[in-house]
């Protein structure tokens, strides 16, 4: 079973990430984050949900060829994943997630990719990165 500390099905609603924006500075949280501002040159303590871009590019990637540890559960036999960490195109943003019709070798820094979701080998349904439909 995913561990709620590294993953919340309250991040996806199925067609975007969800985060928050404080009020005070604009700046842009993922995860969702409430009761203060992260930004330490900020005092405010409003935030507001927000849904962010589908699509960014892809600020760095590499593949996991080794299963991860427990609490993670990985499929039977390990399958390698891909992974890359993708700024949002409007909120400027770096999100890491796997990526889901693109193998390693197709990757290149600056590429655009467009949020998609798939799922685990525990079964919950995630976010990933895909190529732009």
């Amino acid at each position: 079973m995913c561990d709620t500390a590294f993953y919340d099905p309250g991040w996806f609603d199925g067609t975007h990430l969800l985060g928050t924006r404080c009020t005070s500075c604009q700046a842009v949280f993922f995860p969702p984050h409430h009761g203060f501002c992260r930004d330490p040159r900020c005092e405010g303590e409003e935030l507001v949900e927000e849904r962010l871009s589908r699509r960014g590019t892809v600020w760095s990637y590499t593949n996991a060829c080794y299963p991860p540890p427990a609490p993670f559960v990985s499929a039977e036999p390990y399958v390698p994943v891909t992974l890359a960490a993708v700024e949002l195109e409007r909120e400027r943003i770096v999100v890491l997630g796997q990526v889901k019709g693109l193998a390693v070798e197709d990757l290149r820094v600056g590429m655009e990719l467009e949020l998609t979701e798939g799922t685990l080998a525990d079964g919950p349904s995630v976010w990933m990165w895909g190529p732009p439909r």
